[in-house]
């Protein structure tokens, strides 16, 4: 909640100085622990105050991104010396301690006869909003590949993760060995790292003080936001807070398909920084570059499964390669056996010249690991939200939920959605023009077989011409047989049963009749376009019977006035006579 005030904050008290705002913008970032946060455009500094103690002071000249040396609290992507004053030896720290987090890089030193000198030299801090580093889940924030820290839903699936996990059916990139979740290696510096989190949100003990409190409120938030660095110990370095911890708000879940290939047929994923148009002009010479890099084996031939385009001007190219033995049969290579060579070091390196940036496979999950996978929800994110997210899958067969972390994730999903909308789309318009020239193409043929039709109908007529005067013609001087007899005979039945009044014949006349008549009928009644009213009409009668009565008595005027026109004229002519 933003809201301003001017000319009446109360008068703050701090280190050195009192001070009183001109006109200012409060924020309060915490309203339960009492923090605020204010912008004062009289003096040109930020205040970060708890009731009415400073607590940091900054030039917001500073906050974007200028360097400054002072006592103030680093600003946006500042970088920052603070050093103690000699009056708080004791405290020289703190305040650029507790309060470094906002994208900065902070070199902190304790004053002289300093105390609690818990100030760690050159110590660099990520802020809160600065770059962070995808870690844990298994999941990339970049086209679906894990990372080498991982929590709950980890790297350690093998080959077998890839696919569903990233929107793109892809595998983590760093395979851990002797573990489903690959995670026994790291299970101790996990613990550790997250005792440390819990003593940085919960109990730090980095001044010794009431100030401890805000310092613990305020890496809570940090860590709500998934970002900056949370310090809690003189003795320790801070914890990173990325979007992974299992504090981040910032999360939801999503589905993703599951992958249906299996390690035989040796499908794997190389993400080009490339243009589609580009990689499809260039797929030849991309295989052979492909068959150097993996040594140039004549018995071993690089094809490709399938091209497609990615966000970001990036295409996903899927191959496989097959290994021909000297007795002429030939098989695939497993795609757990193709990705561990990819990946090798100088392999990599090969591969990075020629703009690839990322390598995974495409291996299906047994029901076993799919089991395993969805009994747990991933560290961070709520059971009864994973549970219920089971629950809406729309499709179990074919989806998995996975967790979404960050925005950088949910932006990704969006672009893989908008580019799979076009891509349907596209689909539906190439199908939408080939259902039109099918219909076309019916309605050609509809007419071509009812024209068939009746040249059919009118050479079945000829021939039947032709044969009736060939067998005129065969038989010409034999004597009629008994069965054209008899077919005869039938002949004049039905030509007498046609032509009977009460037969087919009259029922048919009848019929032509009655048509007659109702076409006549259905003439005379399409004469009578509308109808009128009773009332209506005689209202229209006596309306025109009055027209007519005035008509009448205009003649009779107009005659009179002749009438006396001719007296008139008679009378002149008489006196001029």
């Amino acid at each position: 909640m933003w809201w301003s005030m001017r000319n009446n904050f109360p008068r703050l008290v701090g280190k050195n100085d009192e001070t009183r705002f001109t006109g200012s913008i409060l924020i309060p970032l915490f309203r339960p622990w009492g923090l605020s946060c204010i912008f004062d455009w009289g003096s040109v500094n930020t205040w970060l105050v708890k009731g009415n103690r400073i607590l940091a002071k900054q030039r917001m000249t500073e906050i974007f991104g200028l360097s400054s040396t002072g006592l103030a609290a680093p600003g946006f992507g500042t970088t920052t010396t603070a050093a103690a004053p000699a009056g708080f030896g004791g405290f020289g720290t703190t305040t650029t301690g507790a309060f470094g987090g906002f994208g900065t890089t902070t070199t902190s030193a304790a004053a002289p006869g300093s105390t609690f000198s818990f100030a760690a030299p050159a110590s660099t801090t990520g802020g809160l909003f600065g770059n962070t580093q995808n870690k844990g889940f298994g999941f990339s924030s970049g086209l679906g590949t894990g990372t080498t820290a991982a929590a709950g839903f980890g790297t350690g699936l093998g080959t077998t993760l890839g696919g569903g996990f990233g929107g793109f059916n892809i595998q983590p990139q760093q395979q851990q060995q002797g573990s489903f979740f690959g995670q026994q290696a790291q299970a101790p510096a996990q613990s550790n790292q997250l005792v440390h989190t819990a003593n940085a949100l919960s109990a730090p003990t980095l001044l010794g003080d009431e100030r401890d409190a805000i310092l613990a409120k305020w890496n809570q938030l940090q860590a709500f936001w998934g970002t900056g660095k949370g310090y809690f110990n003189n003795q320790l370095p801070p914890v990173d807070f990325t979007q992974e911890n299992p504090f981040c708000r910032f999360k939801a879940v999503g589905y993703s398909c599951i992958p249906g290939s299996k390690d035989e047929d040796g499908l794997v994923v190389l993400a080009f920084n490339k243009k589609e148009a580009d990689v499809r002009s260039q797929q030849q010479q991309l295989v052979e570059s492909l068959h150097k890099v993996l040594g140039g084996n004549q018995t071993l031939t690089v094809n490709v499964e399938g091209v497609k385009a990615l966000p970001d001007d990036q295409t996903e190219v899927v191959i496989y390669v097959v290994e021909r033995s000297p007795n002429g049969t030939s098989k695939r290579i497993p795609a757990t056996t193709l990705y561990n060579y990819v990946e090798q070091a100088n392999t990599k390196a090969q591969l990075t010249q020629l703009a690839v940036f990322m390598s995974v496979t495409r291996t299906e999950l047994s029901p076993a690991q799919l089991k395993q996978l969805l009994a747990n929800a991933p560290a961070g994110v709520d059971p009864i939200i994973w549970e219920q997210a089971k629950v809406d899958n729309p499709d179990v067969d074919k989806l998995i939920p996975v967790p979404m972390v960050g925005f950088k994730e949910l932006l990704r999903r969006l672009k893989i959605q908008d580019q799979m909308t076009k891509q349907h789309q596209s689909r539906v318009d190439i199908i939408s023009n080939d259902i039109s020239e099918l219909q076309k193409n019916q309605a050609t043929t509809v007419a071509k077989i009812a024209q068939y039709k009746r040249k059919l109908m009118d050479l079945s007529h000829r021939v039947l011409q032709v044969l009736i005067k060939q067998e005129i013609q065969r038989k010409s001087g034999y004597a009629i047989q008994v069965d054209e007899e008899h077919l005869r005979v039938q002949l004049d039945t039905i030509q007498c049963e046609l032509n009977a009044p009460t037969q087919f014949k009259g029922r048919l006349n009848e019929l032509m009749s009655q048509i007659r008549m109702q076409n006549h009928f259905g003439a005379v009644r399409a004469e009578e376009r509308y109808s009128v009213d009773g009332d209506l009409l005689r209202e229209i009668r006596q309306h025109l019977k009055q027209q007519q009565e005035g008509l009448s008595q205009l003649i009779s005027v107009i005659k009179d006035d002749v009438e006396d026109l001719k007296l008139i004229e008679h009378g002149l002519l008489d006196r001029l006579g």
